[in-house]
């Protein structure tokens, strides 16, 4: 049996339950590259079962050992690197050098960091008579998004299986080839049967009896805002733990004092950045209202460098959309833009390669606080100019979305630029195009999450439950 016709499940790779299968598309070149199985509800319900059974063995052992098991994992996966980056530009567009450099070495690096907390250890907690001990939560189902299919799966997965979970992981159906690789890794390197379990499908199906399952402790999601709010129903009537990281619309603030070059530049790589298909990603650009068209004119010539092209062509720094769905969703916006009145002056719909579901860089000037593409996630190449009058104009405009993931603020004083940040109603604030951090904790507020974070200790955190062990008063 070929793994992609397989589930991962109890430390082997077993037929599913049913024969319906999921077409894999390249989204560059329309071609269907691979086929996987649609999981069953049975599929989840035996998967489930593997992974409480491995609990107890998994989160009874010591740190280090647990340490020795995601070492090897990592150094499997390091070796898979060159494999796993083409498989993520086959099933999602990304282009070959960024696939290289934040697809697949970002994942590791946080796979890293959970290594190196364990080997660490923690410092026992003592208050009063009672000592502090932190446990994992149990059976975690993972399921992981389409846009960074191997960085989200590792943010959970790593972080359950530090903690002493064990882990049912339903990738997308859209891009579900590198988790095929990452259970490989864990089967190569003889991580416990049923510690991490593969059950790809949709989420209606799938993701519904995972969320809903009662011998499941936890879920940890990634994806919209809708699939985030039908997860949260479906685990709240189990009462278990929810973790969900959903979407955003971020804000690019230049204050009156900032480089706006540098501003301007920066927000026009990180809006790209994945051709726009990235939840924090800055598709708001906030400017002083003198200063407006000049920045529109900087953001268009930098804008000029990101030519949409063969994602395999090292070259290439923007590659397609995931999905025909997904460029007339972006389509649709373009033209919503327009009939709202919003200036167009640069339009991704004009000259992209075909066949591929290719949206060039879009950017509207001169964008109302109230517009759609001012407050809808488009998930797209688009870019939103807004001019504002004054800080707390600024700061109501960015605030006035429901979401509130990121953000990034620009000054020549840093203290300003801090102070202008703590308004911000973010889950993280980039100053002066602070470089992405795997250690600070990552997630969202209002309708980008639910208060719950990824990424270092604080990730790790999420997936342990805390105990008192209450001593005899001393005397």
């Amino acid at each position: 049996m070929s793994p992609h016709d397989a589930l991962y499940i109890g430390g082997a790779w077993v037929a599913p339950a049913t024969t319906e299968r999921i077409p894999v598309e390249n989204p560059a070149t329309e071609e269907i590259v691979a086929e996987v199985p649609a999981g069953a509800p049975a599929d989840v319900e035996r998967a489930v079962v593997a992974a409480r059974g491995a609990l107890d063995e998994w989160a009874g052992l010591d740190q280090d050992r647990r340490a020795d098991h995601l070492a090897a994992l990592h150094a499997a996966l390091s070796d898979r690197g060159e494999e796993l980056a083409r498989a993520i530009t086959t099933e999602m567009g990304a282009p070959a050098a960024q696939a290289a450099a934040i697809q697949v070495a970002l994942p590791l690096r946080v796979l890293q960091s959970y290594v190196d907390l364990l080997r660490a250890g923690e410092p026992e907690e003592r208050v009063g008579n009672s000592l502090i001990v932190a446990e994992p939560i149990g059976v975690v189902g993972a399921i992981t998004p389409w846009n960074y299919p191997l960085h989200q799966a590792m943010n959970k997965v790593a972080a359950a299986l530090a903690a002493g979970c064990t882990v049912v992981h339903k990738p997308s159906e859209v891009a579900p080839l590198s988790a095929y690789l990452l259970a490989q890794a864990v089967h190569d390197t003889g991580l416990p049967p049923g510690v991490y379990n593969l059950v790809p499908g949709y989420g209606p199906v799938a993701g519904e009896a995972l969320a809903a399952h009662p011998d499941v402790d936890m879920v940890s999601f990634t994806g919209s805002t809708r699939a985030g709010r039908r997860v949260g129903a479906l685990a709240a009537d189990a009462v278990k733990r929810v973790a969900l990281e959903l979407g955003g619309k971020s804000a690019n603030v230049a204050l009156t004092d900032a480089d706006l070059t540098a501003a301007v530049k920066v927000g026009v790589a990180n809006c790209l950045l994945n051709a726009g298909q990235t939840c924090n990603a800055w598709t708001r650009l906030l400017v002083p209202a003198g200063r407006h068209d000049e920045a529109v004119d900087i953001a268009v010539a930098a804008a000029a460098k990101y030519v949409p092209g063969d994602p395999t062509d090292p070259a290439t720094r923007l590659g397609p959309l995931v999905s025909a769905a997904q460029r007339e969703r972006v389509h649709g916006y373009i033209a919503r833009g327009e009939a709202e009145g919003a200036r167009l002056v640069l339009d991704g719909r004009d000259g992209v390669p075909a066949p591929g579901h290719f949206v060039g860089p879009t950017i509207f000037a001169a964008v109302a606080p109230e517009a759609t593409i001012a407050r809808e996630e488009i998930f797209g190449p688009v870019l939103a100019v807004m001019a504002y009058e004054d800080e707390d104009e600024a700061v109501r405009i960015a605030n006035g979305t429901e979401y509130g993931l990121a953000a990034a603020v620009w000054s020549a004083d840093v203290d300003r630029a801090a102070a202008f940040a703590r308004r911000l109603r973010a889950g993280q604030v980039d100053i002066n195009g602070g470089p992405f951090n795997h250690l600070a904790p990552f997630g969202g507020v209002k309708s980008s999450g639910n208060g719950s974070r990824e990424l270092g200790a604080h990730g790790l955190a999420e997936f342990r439950t805390t105990k008192s062990l209450q001593f005899p008063a001393r005397t």
